[in-house]
């Protein structure tokens, strides 16, 4: 058992995980300001998105939602960064408690609902974390404001298109998220007729900047399949697969204890094997030049590998820093170098 094992037994575990996050927040921006850069071994380097990355793992939208932890993260081996979801305007997220943990999955419930302080703040961050010599790669995951009516299609393109002008001249790529379950009405974007206008248009926005889809494992197979053809059609960089998922069953947890979370995304390890079903639908589907960054229920090299194996540019990870702790990104990249 790790010190970190210790640590998360004795301590973080019994600690409201909302609390938990901000605390661990406040040492990774303490480990940006005093080991700056990017540290791996050149032979992790990779290429996706047009970009070279120190590594191709990297941390999931969710983790660093007002884009404070870049640095920090980069110096934790992570080799990017996609920061968010980001709003148009700044927005509380849903009433607490609203992140909860799933221990004996090794999961986490959360229906955070995209808390974080707007498209203009997150910019002039990001625009400061680009300037260190050595930095992660910075992605972008780009959501609904939730006053914004996601019925009226025009008032949701003009919402995405702001932070999009806003966020685009400081990513190295945007990830469009339509499909988080805790904003009303967001996954009914993932609707082709729907979402083809809207990535259009935030396509044509973001100029030379990759965009790319962040879908969600609740899609059946057919529907993947076509937004695999979206993502051709319009020239996108890629498809990330996959979001959180709704569904509950296969969980070894109490069954009260679920109840008591309630609603909200799943993700970790029970939703890992349809995440990797969808990276295979999907790199069967796309030309090679539209990359898969492959997200869900990865804790183990092993499991980055066989990622990486079944056709994925890049591997992002979330769940498992709560349960791995702060050296988790440095043991994947380890044993990638060992695969």
């Amino acid at each position: 058992m790790t010190a970190y094992d210790q640590l998360f037994r004795h301590g973080f575990r019994h600690v409201d995980p909302e609390r938990a996050h901000h605390l661990g927040a406040a040492a990774i921006r303490a480990i940006g300001l005093a080991h700056p850069g990017v540290r791996t071994d050149p032979a992790l380097r990779t290429r996706a998105l047009g970009r070279e990355l120190p590594t191709p793992f990297g941390i999931a939208a969710g983790f660093d939602k007002d884009a404070t932890m870049i640095a920090g993260l980069g110096a934790l081996g992570f080799g990017h960064v996609e920061v968010g979801t980001i709003t148009a305007r700044p927005q509380p997220g849903n009433d607490r408690p609203r992140l909860f943990r799933l221990v004996d999955d090794r999961a986490l419930i959360n229906r955070m609902g995209f808390n974080n302080q707007g498209a203009a703040v997150a910019a002039e961050r990001i625009a400061v974390a680009r300037e260190a010599r050595s930095r992660p790669v910075i992605g972008v995951n780009i959501g609904k404001s939730r006053v914004v009516d996601a019925d009226d299609t025009a008032a949701v393109e003009r919402d995405y298109l702001h932070s999009a002008r806003l966020l685009a001249p400081v990513a190295d790529y945007l990830a469009v998220n339509v499909s988080s379950p805790n904003t009303p009405g967001l996954r009914g974007l993932q609707e082709t007729r729907v979402l083809e206008p809207l990535l259009a248009a935030i396509r044509a926005e973001a100029g030379d900047v990759p965009v790319l889809v962040k879908i969600a494992p609740d899609l059946d197979d057919e529907q993947v399949e076509g937004i695999a053809a979206l993502a051709e059609r319009l020239a996108l960089a890629g498809v990330i697969a996959t979001n959180t998922t709704i569904r509950r069953d296969g969980l070894v947890s109490d069954a009260d204890a679920v109840a008591r979370a309630g609603a909200g995304g799943l993700s970790g390890p029970p939703v890992a094997a349809r995440s990797l079903a969808v990276l295979r639908l999907l790199r069967a589907a796309l030309p090679a030049g539209v990359d898969v960054i492959s997200v869900g229920g990865v804790e183990t090299a092993a499991q980055v590998r066989e990622r990486l194996d079944a056709g994925a540019a890049l591997v992002q990870g979330y769940t498992g820093f709560i349960y791995r702790g702060p050296g988790w990104a440095r043991e994947i990249n380890a044993g990638l170098l060992a695969t």
